[in-house]
Formats: structure tokens, sequence, C-alpha cells
């Protein structure tokens, strides 16, 4: 295996390499000159897009259509987007790997995965009117520039909101730049703009003008860090500063003719200037490499490098990580040198591997640590083994050493092993996968369709797959050519002993293809109900719908979907719905009650209740004021139970149009006496008529609305009690019988307080035993009269109980009526 060292190339008092990653990368005829490339963060996809402004050779009609293609890093084309839609000014990438394509008149489209999906908006701000220039971007926005000098910025792809930065000067503006908001002390965007001989910094609020010299600058460029910005000038000077202007860190003179292409950083430690085939990397202090390829080259920066595309190969530029130049500089003694010397020398069973260990006794667990680390910063298989052979034998020789290290490592090397090989294309570095995070990684590779590896991936990585699996299986029912049974079988077939499986994103995507037989199909596999239904009110299965959240027994979810319903449907669709459905029909109604009385009658007709209906109409009627309102709600009652079969409805129209007559009479003795009647019931108007002293008005009014005689009794007696009227008590007295009796006089007259009126109905109380009626004249304070009684019952006992309670001359009178007694025993 050759040298680790071997492409390694000193730069000042650092090492740089570059690795080879993947090789015959695009076709010859491809002109990767006439192209803009733009490059996904963390290893993720490439963008190309012929460039407008450039003379390109003929390849035929399908090659002369415009499109946007996206490759992986080993050239492996992922999609082609065909694009007509004007012409494009800004190619960019999100952190995510979504693809932004921003066009001349200030449409942006955010592609949310790689097979076409998009979202899309408008600049606005007079973009259509004054054009799109140039767009720069950081892993969440981008800016753009129009004709006019003005910078528009989107800070966020989920929720985008254009917003209008300071407005710089109208000169020409020579190349400009940006500076993510993570790394700016107001937390907002600042655009770095070079015109004149200065440069002014743009943001959110103010345009500021950091005077600096030497200008125009042809272009500028921002470290990954955020901390520091390189300057080309006219003259070929290569200037690094402070990203505050404050201080100035370094000069180079190119001394090229030609300004360069291109300018980029190197992780923080160096910059790269690139002309066509020819690239400078100016390290610290001026220190430079030159690297010639045949053929033009692009740019593509990352956080650790910078990867290097040509037609032919691609390649990652990077600075040698200290842990690895720990192990394998030339002429290095460190611990971990020693370390992977002595696994070598152990492996020609060499004793001189013990000797290495002993010499590094002390330093071991340092050592292992830093091979663990190199083999995680090693492209080279050969080279990662080798130094995880060298860790597994420090930490073997180690009494105490913790190998969580190592086994993670381990696993992080297969991994991104497995993503590095060509038929996949994400040649990914150490340091970015710790940035990227597995379950970003995973979702790079579904987006891919590489749905087995991704699948292997998280299980070994111990993460959930069932994502993924609906993923492949919302593709499928896209894509396939299938019968639509056929698909569904497939489908359910392969996950239907998956946890967590969502068939109704499934569904939905069959949905959105024009399958609908087949999205209601898949959703009859949907567990959750509260996930069925919305789909299938999306697409118009009203019944469907409306059965499976009555199936769900949640309360919540079918009035959801009767609200639906109730909006998009005609009225009578509606109810014939609800015809077989008696729970959603009962919901309907207790939800209207009170609120939509139109509705109730509505459904009340529909399903043919009248005397739901009639009933309905009746509570309106006690609710109006007029009383002509309420008689016409009556008579709309009346005429609804008018065809009725139901043996109630006889009573209720017999109910409701004595209730009109009532409301005539109420609204006549209303006019007549000036009191207020209406409103009141028939027994409260014969009981207010009889206190008012219109007792013949009432009497005519029992008679026409047929009162019977026990409650006119009842009413009359307790209008006279209530009146005082005891002239016509006492007449009634007089007559021979009553309907209700005489006790309810004497109650009612004594509770009044008149014991001389009430004692006239004891005596007709011959119902009640004597000792009652007796007790009764005691009541009256008629206590020889209560005496009278019980001589009818010869009831010697109650006269003495009697004569105890009597006074004066009463008690006298009691007992001669004792002594009388006793004579005639």
């Amino acid at each position: 295996m050759s040298n680790p060292t071997a492409n390694w190339e000193k730069v000042g008092d650092r090492f740089y390499r570059k690795v080879k990653l993947y090789d015959a990368v695009f076709d010859q005829d491809l002109e990767l000159e006439n192209y803009a490339v733009a490059g996904a963060p963390y290893g993720g996809a490439v963008a190309l897009y012929r460039d407008e402004n450039k003379v390109h050779g003929y390849r035929g009609s399908q090659a002369a259509k415009s499109s946007i293609d996206i490759y992986s890093y080993s050239g492996k084309l992922i999609r082609r987007i065909n694009w007509d839609k004007g012409s494009v000014r800004g190619l960019g990438w999100s952190e995510d790997e979504r693809l932004l394509v921003i066009t001349e008149d200030g449409t942006v489209r955010c592609y949310n995965d790689l097979q076409g999906d998009f979202t899309q908006f408008s600049l606005g701000f007079g973009s259509e009117e004054h054009k799109v220039k140039a767009c720069r971007f950081w892993p969440s926005g981008f800016v753009a520039i129009l004709s006019n000098n003005h910078f528009v910025a989107v800070t966020s792809y989920g929720e985008p909101r254009p917003k209008l930065l300071a407005i710089p000067p109208t000169d020409e503006v020579h190349s400009w730049t940006v500076i993510s908001p993570a790394y700016t002390l107001s937390r907002s965007v600042e655009v770095l703009v070079a015109i004149g001989q200065t440069i002014y910094v743009v943001d959110s609020s103010e345009t500021e003008d950091r005077v600096l010299p030497n200008g125009p600058f042809k272009h500028i460029s921002v470290s990954p860090n955020g901390l520091y910005v390189t300057l080309y000038t006219e003259d070929g000077m290569v200037w690094v500063i402070t990203s505050d202007f404050q201080n100035k860190i370094g000069e180079y003179e190119s001394k090229a003719k030609t300004p360069p292409k291109d300018v980029q950083w190197c992780g923080n430690d160096a910059v790269m200037l690139a002309w066509e085939d020819e690239v400078h990397l100016i390290g610290p202090n001026g220190a430079l490499l030159k690297y010639y390829f045949d053929g033009w080259v692009h740019l593509l920066p990352d956080i650790d490098g910078v990867r290097l595309v040509t037609s032919d190969v691609c390649e990652f530029l990077q600075k040698v990580p200290d842990c690895t130049v720990d192990v394998f500089k030339l002429g290095s003694n460190s611990p971990a040198s020693v370390l992977l010397d002595a696994v070598d020398q152990l492996e020609k069973k060499s004793p001189k591997a013990d000797e290495n260990i002993r010499l590094i006794r002390s330093n071991l667990p340092d050592a292992v640590g830093t091979c663990v680390q190199a083999a995680g910063q090693e492209f080279s298989v050969h080279w990662q083994k080798q130094l995880l052979k060298a860790a597994s034998f420090g930490k073997s020789v180690l009494d105490l050493y913790s190998s969580d290290d190592f086994v993670d490592m381990c696993e992080t090397l297969r991994i991104l092993n497995a993503v590095r090989d060509y038929k996949i294309g994400l040649p990914i570095s150490y340091d970015q996968y710790r940035r990227l995070t597995p379950e970003k990684l995973v979702q790079r590779l579904v987006d891919r369709h590489e749905y087995l590896l991704a699948i292997r991936l998280s299980e070994y990585l111990r993460l959930p797959t069932n994502k993924i699996y609906v993923h492949w299986a919302s593709q499928k029912v896209r894509n396939s050519t299938e019968d639509e049974d056929t698909i569904c079988n497939t489908v359910v077939s392969k996950l239907n002993n998956k946890s967590g499986i969502s068939f109704e994103v499934i569904a939905r995507a069959a949905y959105d293809e024009g399958r609908s037989h087949l999205a209601t199909e898949l959703l009859n596999h949907e567990t959750r109900a509260g996930k069925q239904v919305p789909l299938l009110l999306a697409m118009e299965e009203p019944g469907i719908a409306l059965d499976k959240a009555l199936e769900s027994g949640d309360t919540d979810l079918v009035f959801f979907v009767l609200l639906q319903l109730k909006k998009k449907l005609p009225l009578a669709s509606f109810f014939r719905l609800l015809s077989n459905r008696p729970v959603a029909t009962a919901i309907v109604e207790a939800s209207a009650q009170g609120q939509d009385q139109e509705l109730l009658k509505d459904l009340y007709y529909q399903d043919d209740r009248r005397l739901d209906g009639a009933n309905l109409l009746f509570s309106e009627a006690l609710n109006q004021t007029a009383p002509q309102t309420k008689v016409d709600k009556l008579k709309l009652a009346v005429k609804l139970l008018g065809d009725s079969k139901d043996p109630a409805s006889t009573l209720h129209t017999r109910s409701y149009t004595e209730a009109q007559a009532l409301i005539r009479v109420q609204a006549s003795l209303d006019h007549d006496m000036g009191a207020h009647y209406s409103g009141l019931s028939l027994n409260e108007t014969l009981l207010r008529l009889v206190k008012t002293g219109y007792g013949k008005r009432a009497a005519k009014l029992q008679s026409d609305f047929k009162v019977p005689e026990k409650t006119w009794w009842w009413l009359r007696l307790r209008g006279l009690v209530a009146k005082r009227d005891w002239p016509e008590i006492e007449e009634v007295s007089k007559q021979r019988r009553s309907p209700i009796g005489w006790e309810p006089f004497y109650n009612e007259v004594l509770g009044a307080g008149n014991q001389k009126v009430a004692s006239l109905f004891v005596s007709k109380c011959t119902g009640l035993s004597a000792q009652e009626r007796s007790e009764m004249f005691v009541k009256c304070g008629m206590v020889v009269k209560a005496g009278e009684e019980l001589v009818k019952m010869k009831d010697v006992n109650g006269l003495e109980e009697l004569r105890e309670k009597a006074t004066g001359g009463e008690g006298a009178e009691i007992q001669r009526m004792i002594a009388q007694f006793r004579s005639r025993r």
C-alpha cells in the first residue's frame, strides 16, 4: 500500500493533502466549463446548470433543452429537472440538501428532495421589474442582488419571508458575499459589497463604509467560521483580514495577469484561487502551493476543505488533521506513531513490538486515542484498518481502558465507507458526518432511493426505520406501472408487520398521483381514524369518512367530519348521508339546538319527523313577543301536523289550536284591561282574572277552554282567597257540593287568617270523623263547637282534654257537657 503521506504537501508550517475520491466522474463531452456548478454541504449532491452566457457545442435537439442536472460526486445522475421557467440567476443548496433555484424575475423554487417536488415563492421588492443579477447562499438562507443594487434576503426556507436590506450606493458592484447570521453580532445576515475603492457592510438597518484603500476588489470570500475575509484586488493582491475589518492577517501578491474565476477558503486556514485549470493554495504567511489540472476545475467548499471537481476526477483538498500528522509525519516519534510501528513489528513477529510498547507505556492511553481519531480522518480503508489495529493492540495491553470511543469509531467508519462507495457517491468526511448527524445521512440515502442501505444503516445504528418504508411505499405507488390492486397487495405485504407505518402518508401519495381507488384501499390499513378521515374528506369520499369517524367512537372527530361535510355538500346530500347513521344524526341534532334552528327544521323535515318539527315551531312561538307572530308560528305547527299519522299528533294539534285561541284572548284582555296577560298559561290567566275581580270572564274562559271542574274550583278558591273576597266565599259555602271537597276551602281560608269563614266549612266536611272536625273547630277558636262534635261521638275523654284547653265560659260549657253525658249514663 502507498505511503499515507504521498499526497501531502507542506504549506508554510502545515501540511495539506489532496485525496482522490472518484475518477471518470463526468462525460468528457459535458463541457464542464460551460456550467454553473453548486455542491450541497457535507458531501451532498451536485447541481449543474448550463451557463446561458457561454457558447457551447451543439449535441442534438435533446441536449439543447435546458435542464438542471443533479449528480452525485461520483458522477451518477440522480435527477434531471427540465427547466423552462426563465434564466437562472442563483443555484444553491440548503444544509438539509434542498436545492434552491432563483430565476431572473425573482421566482424562487425550493426542491424539498432530489426527486423534483418543490415549493415556490417570489422575492418581491421590485425583483420582477429590476431583475435578479446574482445570489449568495449560506446554510439556511440566501441574499439576491437586483440590478438596482438592492439586496433581498431570505433567512428561512420553511417559512420564507423575503426582506429588503439597507440600500447601498448605486455605483457598480465589483464583487460581494454574505456573512451568515450565525457569525454576526447582530444575528442577522450581513452583505459585504465592493463598490468603488472600498467595501460596504449592508445589514437590515444600515449601510456602513469600511473605508478600505487599494480597491476595487474583484473577489470577496468569507471563511467557514465567519472570522476572516479574503479580498482580491484588481492588481492581483490577496488580503486576509478579520471580518470586523479591524486587523490585517496577511497579504499575498499573485502576480497573475488575469483575475481568478473563483476565490474560496480551504477550511479556516488557507485561501484558494482558481483559474480555468490551475489552483493556488495560499497558506499562512503567504506560503503558496500550486495544482494543475487537465481540464476546467470547479471549487466546491465545505466546512473542513474544498472538493475539486473536473470532468475526469473528484478530489478533496484539506489541511491534514493534527492527529494524522502526529501518526504519519516523517520522523515522528510520537506515542501514536510508535504504537503504529509496534503493530507493524507485531505482524512481522519482531520483539521490537514489545520494546515499542514499553517505550510509550506511560503515554499509551493517549496513543490509543490518537490512533482512533486518525482512523476516522482517513479515506483509505487500508490505513483505517492499520490505525484501528494499533489502537486495539494498545488497549489490549492496558489494564483499564474504556472501549466506547473505539467501538463508536468502528461503527462510524463502516457507515462512512458504505456511503463513500461510488455507487452511492457521498464522499463525506468524519467531521462533516459529525456535523450532519446519522439521522440526516439516512435521510439523504432515502432521498436517493437507496432504501436497502438506509434500512441497514438504521438497524445498525438502532434508528427507527418506519419512515424509510413509508418513503419506499410512497414512491412505489407513484411510479409503479402495475395495476392498483397488485400495488396495494405488494405494499401491504411488505409493511404489514412493521411498526409505526403511516398508511395515510402512502395513501396521500397515491391520491396525489390520481390513484383514488388505490388510496382508498391503502387507507383501510391505517389504524388511526384521525389520519384516515382528513384524507378521505380531501378525496371527496364523505360517506366512508363519516363511517370511519363513527367506527372510531371519537365524538370530536365525528363532529369535525360533520362540520366539513355541511360546508362542502348541498343540504339534501348532507341529510342523505345522515339518514342511516343515527349517531351522526343525534350529534347534528344536539349541536343544532340553540345554534342553528333552521338546520334543525330541515333535518326534521327531511326525516319526516313532523312532531319534532312542530314542537320546534312551538318553542319558537314561546320566544316571540308579538301575539300575531306567535299565532303564525302555531298555525305552521298545526299545518305541519295536518297529514301526520302519529296518534300523538292529534293531541298536539288540539293543544296548538287552543294555544292560538288563548293568545288571542290574552291580547284582548291586554287591550281591554291594560294588564299584562300575554305569555301566561291558561291557569295563570284564570287565576289573575279571579284575583282582579273578573270572575264572570274567568268562568266564560273556563267554559270555552273546557277547563276541568276541579282545576277551575281550585283556581277560583285561590283567587278569591288572594283577593280576600270573604262574602263571595261565604256564598260558595252555601252551595251543596264542591268538586274538590270542602277541606281545601277550610285550609285556604284558615291559612289566610279568617277563622270565622273557615268555620263555615267544617260542618260541610262530612267525609271526616267527628274527632277531625272537632280539631278543625279548635283551630278556628270555637271550643264549644268542638265539644258538640265530641258529644256526638260520646267521647268523654276527648271532652276532658278539651276542657283543659278551654278558658272562661267555654270551660264551663264543656264541663256542663261532660256532666250531662255522665248523668245519662
